[in-house]
């Protein structure tokens, strides 16, 4: 969330970030109800000093034996009170629509995000691995995964809808072999904190983080205590410090397995196909807090911290980072990892690393105190350690063989009991 004090000392700046990210927001009302406001505060104090001075005045003229100026005072202190009311009842509605209003206001794109207009113009970064040559037809992974009984996807339909996989067998191992693999990867190497959170979390906490209100469709809603499933880990892992004042001396960082559930995953079709997108994914977490100094080198860290995944299992991978009119709602600069899939010749984000800034520490009230003492908001940052369908599609396309088996990364060989091929 942004400060109406940053926004009413730096409108113009705002202006020109929003139509970068080409996000609409009425500033030029939000400033509007902001000077109403301060106009509404400064009346209320003058004439609560104004009310303090007559209740005092009365017990003079009361002890003077001045009955009727002593009555007149009262009725001045209770017309005063009166007004105040109104102005103080003024204030809270006011205060009520400018938070609906910078809610609903995406965050500003750091200095060092490039301009951009469609996802056209994010840079490539750098480029990890080579792309894999075969000397036989490719296939894609819907058919790899089929012919392996690996995953159903027909009785995930009818069980639930399209967007439900059903793994079974060695598909099933093989989701729970990356869930461990890369949780151990990140506590044991990376300084992570394990934690294993709520699957649904409520309106407050999906607030915090950015998913309410703007996206509430893109969720789905539990009516019933008004509670949601969560669309990623981001959600609890940050709220864990909801209204806290924490140490962030040196990064706090915790990581976390969840399935993630959207309702955005878009319509049937080639490029939505098998594993692309789906309404119900697992995936592993990273969430970082650390003292505004810190987070754009910890930004850095971060996306590393993704790419060992990615490196430990052999794949094919680029680093885009997003422009302008790209970023995610809360995100002031953000990575993305894709991996290169040969069975749908597409290039797939696995993980998006982004760096919030203060912009949910704000909505959360997640602080830290300076050399001071004084509490001030942390930065926070999170990235996808990775996330698994996309994953696993390159995992089956790159490692195919001619006869029809998968090779496994020797990562992966000892959580899988020792398979080397999937088959």
């Amino acid at each position: 969330m942004l400060d109406i004090k940053f926004i009413r000392e730096n409108s113009d700046a705002v202006k020109e970030a929003l139509i970068n990210r080409q996000a609409e927001a009425d500033v030029d009302g939000l400033l509007e109800l902001d000077l109403l406001r301060r106009a509404a505060i400064t009346e209320a104090e003058e004439l609560k000093t104004e009310r303090n001075a007559a209740s005092k005045k009365i017990g003079a003229l009361m002890k003077e034996g001045n009955k009727a100026e002593a009555e007149a005072a009262k009725e001045s202190v209770r017309t005063l009170g009166d007004r105040i009311s109104v102005l103080d009842e003024q204030v809270r509605e006011i205060d009520e629509k400018i938070r609906n209003i910078i809610l609903y206001i995406p965050n500003l794109p750091s200095d060092t995000t490039p301009v951009g207009q469609t996802e056209e113009d994010n840079p490539i970064l750098r480029s990890v691995g080579e792309k894999k040559t075969f000397d036989f037809e490719v296939k894609p992974h819907w058919d790899i995964a089929e012919e392996l009984k690996l995953v159903d996807f027909e009785r995930g339909a009818k069980i639930t809808g399209s967007g439900f996989p059903v793994y079974m067998g060695q598909g099933a191992k093989l989701q729970r072999a990356l869930i461990s693999f890369m949780l151990d990867l990140h506590t044991s190497e990376h300084g992570y904190t394990e934690v294993e959170p709520p699957f649904v979390c409520n309106a407050d906490s999906m607030t915090g983080t950015g998913q309410l209100p703007k996206f509430s469709e893109d969720m789905y809603h539990i009516a019933d205590g008004e509670l949601y499933l969560i669309p990623t880990a981001e959600v609890p892992l940050t709220n864990l410090y909801r209204e806290e004042i924490i140490d962030v001396e040196t990064p706090l960082k915790v990581a976390a397995y969840t399935p993630c559930f959207r309702r955005e995953a878009g319509a049937a079709g080639r490029d939505n196909r098998g594993l692309l997108r789906l309404h119900q994914f697992d995936k592993v977490e990273m969430v970082n807090f650390v003292k505004p100094e810190e987070s754009a080198e910890q930004h850095e860290i971060l996306i590393g911290e993704a790419e060992n995944v990615l490196q430990r299992l052999g794949l094919h991978y680029r680093v885009i980072e997003l422009c302008t009119a790209d970023l995610g709602f809360s995100a002031a600069k953000c990575y993305d990892i894709e991996l290169w899939a040969p069975g749908v010749e597409r290039w797939l984000e696995v993980s998006s690393v982004s760096n919030f800034g203060d912009y949910q520490a704000r909505r959360a009230r997640i602080r830290f105190r300076d050399e001071n003492g004084k509490p001030q908001f942390v930065h926070t940052l999170n990235g996808s350690g990775v996330a698994l369908p996309r994953l696993v599609v390159a995992l089956l396309e790159n490692n195919q063989n001619a006869d029809g088996t998968v090779t496994l990364p020797e990562a992966l060989r000892p959580y899988m009991s020792g398979l080397e091929r999937l088959g």
